[in-house]
């Protein structure tokens, strides 16, 4: 009889999978030469942070999409449907909301103002220490955030495949680097297109291996269901509850929001854009991918219970974290076909690839904006090289940050949740200053403050006293046929009963003497960290800002959504920012009056010119 873990470490990587691997990387370092010569080569900071601002809707959308959609989501959206039911589906519903918000709220006012950084906005609407602290926490949030996306998936795919790791680490990080330097934004999105698509066709040959093995998708949802993960409609209001419909909705708006919103490699990309209509139709057609990708996610999720649903290879110890499932799965059912399992593995690393490059160039984005431009006066060639270099140290410095993830061991998880919070406040801030003209610096500075003391005080008390079952509510995952026969068909067969158990850090934690904030506020879903932090960070913004005499008189228009300054801004830019009328006396002088009425004041434009603006 041979057991489980001889049968997976015998499916190891074939001569082929690197070739597909090693394809991948290559076409996406193929990107990056490309456009480091195409139309002239990248000749100004321009044409390397925001691609010239030429760029078309679809491209952008794709990239849109694997910003965000990392090996993460690969690997660990199919592990959280497996142990905790299909209700992660419902983030579908929170991306039509998100889109909706960011594309007639957030990305105007960025795309109008012409800004290469975000934080150009914080200066603009508060004063120069928010837009730095802003900076900041931006720049701290994705090195962390990067580190883990490149070392987590490594270790996993490592573990289970036998791929070198730090040769994994190296090469992702390096090949980024490369390709970043090189192209500037329109490498980063042209090989963002390319992942997405390797991503997609990853999933598929998992999912069409896994409904042909099964025996059609009927009786995966049927396994699914007797399982118990088609747990989708629940509506219970309680928010210690990790997923509900509730924690899903509300927490994944805010999430992405703050993704998609205001996080600037996402706004990088929507100025990129030839125009308004491209930046937010990018946001419409990103909609559709970020569905697919999700749905297929879940779906493999589905298809891992419906496999393994009398035999869970971590309950039994066969695999020595859930991170590892996807990646046995696929050595599991796909071994019989050479190269598809390295289609898996370069699906995971495309989405590693596409976060790392989306990231390095945002970041090398925000310091010559936030931190070179505005102290030191250089030319743009020494801006452009400056941008170059930023993007070497930057990706360097990832690979660094994998290094040290490496050494965090449980702290893994703490890191990615405490990265997560940031954004929350973050969002707040922004909130502020573009829907509250009463919020002055004082407000917002003490609002982002506060939003992220108390985002940070429960994510890291979440990290010491782990949720109890009752409620995270994991679901069964069964042992009770862990003995197997000959594999046939690529799919192990379990004949024999046996029953494996342990004790999770759960419930451990029931062992020992917990406080009340453990069960009451540490307990706290995680999906809801980020809108505490957000209306944590509104309300003692708002709060502060009453008591310290409200907001700015003088407000330059287009810094908010409200339709006086957008209407102002719209002329305040046609007439060259020349400042030739009194904004707030013109504001009172027109109250109540139609968009055309403002084309009455004293302008350097003709009326007519003036009405076509504003029609």
């Amino acid at each position: 009889m041979e057991n489980l873990q001889e049968t997976a470490s015998a499916a190891s990587f074939t001569a082929w999978d690197y070739v597909v691997f090693i394809l991948m990387l290559v076409i996406s370092a193929a990107i990056g030469v490309y456009y480091a010569f195409a139309q002239g080569g990248q000749h100004s900071p321009r044409d390397f942070l925001v691609g010239g601002r030429s760029m078309t809707a679809v491209p952008i959308a794709l990239s849109l999409t694997a910003s965000f959609m990392s090996a993460i989501v690969v690997l660990g959206t199919p592990v959280e449907v497996y142990c905790y039911g299909a209700s992660f589906v419902l983030t579908c519903l929170s991306f039509i909301l998100m889109v909706g918000v960011s594309s007639e709220l957030f990305l105007p006012i960025f795309y109008r103002l012409g800004i290469t950084s975000t934080y150009e906005y914080l200066e603009m609407r508060f004063n120069k220490a928010t837009r730095l602290f802003g900076t900041v926490l931006f720049i701290i949030q994705t090195l962390l955030y990067t580190g883990v996306v490149i070392y987590a998936p490594a270790l996993a795919l490592n573990q289970v495949t036998g791929i070198d790791l730090w040769g994994a680490v190296i090469s992702t990080g390096v090949v980024c680097t490369f390709y970043c330097t090189l192209g500037g934004l329109k490498a980063v999105v042209w090989t963002d297109v390319f992942q997405v698509v390797i991503m997609l066709t990853g999933f598929l040959a998992v999912i069409i291996q896994s409904v042909l093995i099964r025996g059609g998708v009927s009786v995966i949802l049927s396994d699914s269901a007797q399982g118990g993960r088609i747990n989708i409609w629940d509506f219970d209001p309680n928010p210690l509850r990790r997923h509900t419909f509730w924690t899903v909705l509300i927490g994944g708006t805010f999430i992405w929001t703050s993704a998609y919103g205001i996080n600037q490699a996402q706004v990088q990309r929507y100025v990129s854009c030839k125009s308004l209509f491209h930046a937010k139709m990018s946001l419409y057609v990103n909609l559709v991918s970020l569905w697919a990708i999700n749905l297929c996610s879940v779906f493999c999720g589905l298809c891992l219970y419906s496999v393994y649903k009398s035999c869970d290879p971590w309950t039994a110890k066969k695999v020595s974290s859930q991170d590892q499932l996807m990646p046995y799965l696929v050595l599991d059912i796909l071994r019989d076909y050479p190269g598809l399992p390295g289609l898996f593995v370069a699906a995971a690393y495309s989405g590693t690839l596409s976060t790392v490059s989306s990231s390095v160039n945002a970041l090398a984005a925000v310091t010559i904006a936030d931190l070179i431009r505005p102290y030191f006066r250089l030319s743009d060639k020494q801006l452009s090289w400056a941008s170059k270099g930023l993007s070497i140290f930057y990706g360097v410095v990832c690979i660094g940050m994998a290094g040290l993830a490496s050494v965090m061991g449980g702290l893994l998880q703490a890191a990615i949740s405490i990265v997560g919070t940031i954004s929350g406040p973050l969002l707040g801030l922004f909130t502020l200053g573009i829907f509250f003209p009463s919020a002055n610096s004082k407000g917002g500075l003490a609002g982002l403050v506060t939003g992220l003391a108390i985002s940070l005080w429960v994510c890291i008390g979440a990290q010491i006293y782990h949720p109890l079952p009752e409620s995270t509510r994991p679901l069964a995952l069964e042992t009770y046929g862990c003995n197997l026969t000959k594999p046939e068909n690529g799919l192990l067969n379990w004949t024999y009963s046996t029953q494996a158990s342990h004790l999770t850090s759960e419930q451990q934690d029931k062992a020992v003497e917990r406080p009340f904030l453990a069960d009451n506020w540490y307990s706290l879903s995680f999906m809801y960290f980020c809108p505490m932090g957000t209306l944590v960070a509104i309300a003692i913004g708002l709060i502060v800002s009453l008591l310290s005499g409200g907001g700015p008189l003088n407000l330059e228009p287009g810094l908010t959504v409200m339709k006086d300054d957008i209407t102002f801004y719209r002329l305040y830019k046609a007439t060259g920012n020349t400042g030739k009328f009194d904004l707030s006396v013109e504001k009172e002088k027109k109250s109540g009056e139609s968009n055309l009425a403002f084309c009455d004041v004293e302008l350097e434009i003709t009326k007519v010119q003036c009405q076509k603006i504003l029609a």
